[in-house]
């Protein structure tokens, strides 16, 4: 449990993300980002556990792709992010347009960093002693639990992070920060 929360709980492109949703949107709203990205996080959990990664190590323009839709999605929400207009009324307007579930999805499902955290997971323990089925289900639905918690909490810190009161110099350096942050997250998926 705890490597799962170490390694699905560390920043990356969701949690970046659902930083950004937390503190735009607010919780309400922020929660249509948070169900996509479980979505598209289970699915991505699942089809590892499923054997995609030797799918991948077999062709690897498969896994090009799925790095290429995150970090397009990535960087357009870094711009989106760092060019959001500051000042009163500002927070949850257009600058939130496409954080919605289905851009959640895309990124859960097309996320590099999850994929490498399932595989790591999956290959390096062993939950159960009841079959390589049973045991790759449990891993599975440990990994949705953990995930679950762990991103709730990211959007938390979103929400908290969206109720200081900045002046306009000060949310400006806010959206640039994350904004970077978001490159950055982007950037080590390209890195791997």
């Amino acid at each position: 449990m705890l490597a799962a929360t170490a390694l699905l709980g560390s920043p990356g492109p969701g949690i970046a993300a659902l930083l950004v949703a937390g503190r735009s949107l607010g919780l309400a709203q922020g929660l249509r980002l948070y169900v996509g990205l479980q979505a598209g996080l289970a699915l991505a959990a699942g089809l590892s556990a499923a054997g995609l990664a030797s799918l991948l190590a077999a062709r690897p323009a498969l896994g090009s792709l799925l790095t290429a839709a995150a970090v397009i999605y990535l960087v357009w929400l870094a711009w989106r992010v760092s060019s959001a207009p500051v000042g009163e009324g500002t927070i949850g307007g257009e600058s939130g347009a496409r954080l919605t579930f289905a851009g959640g999805f895309l990124l859960g499902a097309a996320n590099p960093k999850a994929y490498l955290a399932f595989v790591s997971l999956y290959g390096a323990f062993t939950v159960t002693s009841a079959g390589a089925r049973t045991d790759a289900f449990a891993k599975w639905g440990l990994c949705v639990l953990v995930m679950v918690v762990v991103d709730l909490a990211w959007l938390a810190l979103g929400v908290l992070l969206g109720r200081v009161r900045l002046g306009a110099r000060g949310e400006r350096a806010m959206n640039l920060a994350m904004g970077a942050a978001i490159l950055l997250a982007a950037g080590l998926s390209l890195a791997r």
